[in-house]
């Protein structure tokens, strides 16, 4: 494993004590709702039509121009088929951004980006929305740089079912079937593709990273490597204990929201646990709402809720409740055949730094592919940014 890390204005033991006053202060920001949904002619909420096989094309239209990226040539709007969850064939969506310029011969090489958290309901589709100032910025660049961007909403996003938050093995089979689905449509990609995930998309990026060949390979798909950024990695070690008054101290809020994501996703796997018995009814409201609010919205309903309050028994009562959250959840430390690029601030409070430390532990002891770079002065957006460079220099080595 190479371990890298940026010079930081202050000492690392004053970085971890920042970490721990701040985490206690943190305070819900106000954010304005989603504006409506852009669906670019292909309102995808409702399926009448046949699904097509897994990395099929069903549609494809131009992306609307107020969607799309300055550094973008080309963008339209996808959907094509995949496997949902529940192991059902499902619709899902995606845009894909072309260079300017003519492509090289093959094609673009391509970066799959796998976005972060943006909510469970159709209306948080990334496709439908303006993207972020930071990941506008951060896809600008990699358009930039020579490579199409091939950006997956993940199944249950703007289409039918519900986004199982946080299940990077239902993620992995939509990431890769975009790719496909972008090809077979004779949009001018290379087969050389990588990963590149921030946040919920970093634990995604690095569950497909190990299903990427062996999902890819039929299409002709050549897999290089990931950069994953704020992974949420092992959260299942610690959300096994949770319960009422557990953990005993106040969450920053977007824990906390991203908690009722997780109840919201975990309830819809596993309906057999009827998880509505382990709720407080303040819970079930916060939970029945993570189905539909958006980030910014969710985060308000939060406030100060804590997920403690939202449980009225503990987790651990349910029957291999661990077992169900790690194959639900879970991030791996093996199986990894390509490079793994793993980013993480130390005043990240949205993804605390044991996440992916202690997956970076787990990966070294198993001897894998690792490449970690620590960035002891940034928090969970901040590390897109100081990131930028390092994992640039990364994409270039691994696609060549």
């Amino acid at each position: 494993m190479r371990i890298c890390a940026t010079r930081s204005r202050r000492p690392l033991a004053s970085a971890a004590a920042a970490l721990v006053v701040v985490a206690s202060l943190a305070a819900p920001a106000a954010a304005a709702p989603n504006p409506a949904p852009t669906w670019s002619g292909l309102d995808t909420r409702q399926w009448n039509r046949p699904i097509p096989a897994p990395g099929a094309v069903a549609a494809t239209v131009p992306l609307d121009p107020s969607l799309s990226l300055p550094q973008a040539g080309r963008a339209v709007r996808q959907a094509y088929g995949t496997v949902d969850q529940h192991g059902r064939n499902a619709i899902a969506t995606s845009a894909v951004f072309l260079p300017h310029g003519t492509p090289p011969p093959g094609g673009w090489p391509v970066v799959a980006w796998a976005h972060g958290t943006t909510g469970l309901g159709d209306d948080c589709a990334p496709s439908t929305q303006p993207r972020s100032e930071r990941d506008a910025e951060y896809l600008g660049h990699w358009l930039d740089r020579g490579y199409a961007v091939v950006a997956a909403d993940y199944a249950g996003l703007g289409t039918p079912g519900l986004l199982s938050y946080l299940n990077g093995q239902a993620a992995a089979r939509g990431i890769v079937d975009s790719l496909v689905a972008a090809r077979a449509d004779g949009l001018p990609l290379s087969p050389r593709w990588a990963l590149v995930g921030q946040s919920q998309g970093a634990g995604a990026a690095l569950v497909t990273a190990t299903r990427a060949t062996e999902l890819g390979a039929p299409a002709g798909l050549d897999y290089r490597g990931v950069v994953a950024t704020g992974a949420p990695a092992n959260i299942e070690l610690i959300f096994q204990w949770g319960g009422p008054g557990f953990p005993p101290v106040s969450l920053p809020p977007g824990l906390n929201l991203y908690a009722m994501y997780i109840l919201a996703g975990f309830r819809d796997q596993h309906p057999e646990l009827d998880l509505n018995r382990f709720l407080t009814p303040a819970g079930r409201e916060m939970v029945d709402a993570a189905e539909t609010l958006c980030y910014s919205a969710m985060r308000e309903k939060v406030g100060d809720f804590q997920v403690s309050q939202a449980l009225s028994r503990p987790l651990k009562d349910i029957p291999d409740g661990f077992g169900l959250l790690q194959r639900y959840m879970g991030t791996p430390a093996v199986g990894y055949d390509r490079p793994v690029f793993l980013g993480q601030g130390l005043l990240d409070l949205d993804v605390p730094a044991p996440s992916a430390l202690s997956l970076a532990a787990e990966m070294t002891l198993n001897r894998q592919p690792l490449e970690l770079h620590v960035y002891p002065d940034r928090d969970h957006s901040g590390t897109v940014y100081a990131a930028t460079p390092d994992a640039t220099a990364f994409l270039s080595r691994v696609l060549g």
